[in-house]
């Protein structure tokens, strides 16, 4: 009695893995049709604006030399406040202007180059930098930049030393609006497709925002931002 209800037990199990198996397969098959049939198209919209930068960083480094380290500093002095009243007399106030310490070379030390032959013994650079939200300002100053030259203020730095760095600060105020532009954007293109296949445009699959992009407009106007933003949406279609 207990060899037959055992072997029954088997049946009845083999039979409804069987099913399961059979069942599994049938829904797979199913969902395997249902993405055969499924039709999509996939756009993008892109949002594109210029702003005003709304921070500048400018750096204006100075170079002194002398043979006498104390003399030195009390030029390196002297041109640091010509520089500060030179910004100030042109509107830029004194919380915008900052002054680093001053990197002092001493020549005679150092065992390469042949630096004994220096016409002076210690070099100096310093530099001072403003830090404004008044970015037109700023660059009306930097035009004059040459007067301070003419009192004998020797501006040093390379290129990228002294290149003005612009922010744009004020992204999130135009995110909304952006996002906006791009999505309509997408979408136009989309009912465009639908029309052009005879096909009815469905609801939105999946959306995916792209990351704010902000760059120079172009090389001669640094102070111009172009924000972008490139959104891509996929839409189902249907007959």
């Amino acid at each position: 009695m207990d060899i037959q209800s055992n072997r029954g037990l088997t049946i009845i199990g083999a039979a409804i893995f069987l099913g399961l198996i059979a069942f599994g397969f049938i829904i797979g098959n199913s969902a395997i049709t249902f993405k055969e049939y499924e039709r999509t198209v996939t756009v993008k919209g892109l949002a594109e604006e210029e702003h005003m930068a709304d921070i500048v960083i400018w750096p204006i480094q100075y170079t002194e030399a002398s043979n006498q380290l104390a003399d030195i500093y009390e030029n390196l002095e002297n041109s640091g406040d010509k520089v500060e009243q030179f910004l100030t007399e042109r509107g830029i106030s004194e919380d915008e202007i900052s002054i680093s310490t001053p990197l002092v070379t001493d020549k005679s030390a150092q065992r390469w180059g042949g630096q004994n032959d220096a016409q002076f013994r210690y070099v100096a650079d310093q530099t001072v930098t403003v830090y404004s939200e008044n970015v037109e300002l700023v660059r009306e100053v930097m035009s004059q930049l040459a007067d301070l030259g003419k009192q004998g203020i020797t501006l040093s730095g390379d290129e990228y030393q002294v290149r003005p760095e612009y922010i744009f600060d004020s992204l999130n105020e135009i995110k909304p609006r952006m996002i906006e532009a791009a999505t309509k954007e997408a979408r136009a293109v989309a009912e465009k497709f639908a029309e052009d296949s005879n096909s009815e445009l469905g609801k939105i699959k999946t959306a995916n925002q792209g990351l704010f992009s902000i760059s120079p407009r172009d090389n001669n106007n640094p102070h111009i931002k172009k924000v972008r933003v490139v959104s891509t949406i996929v839409y189902y279609l249907s007959d």
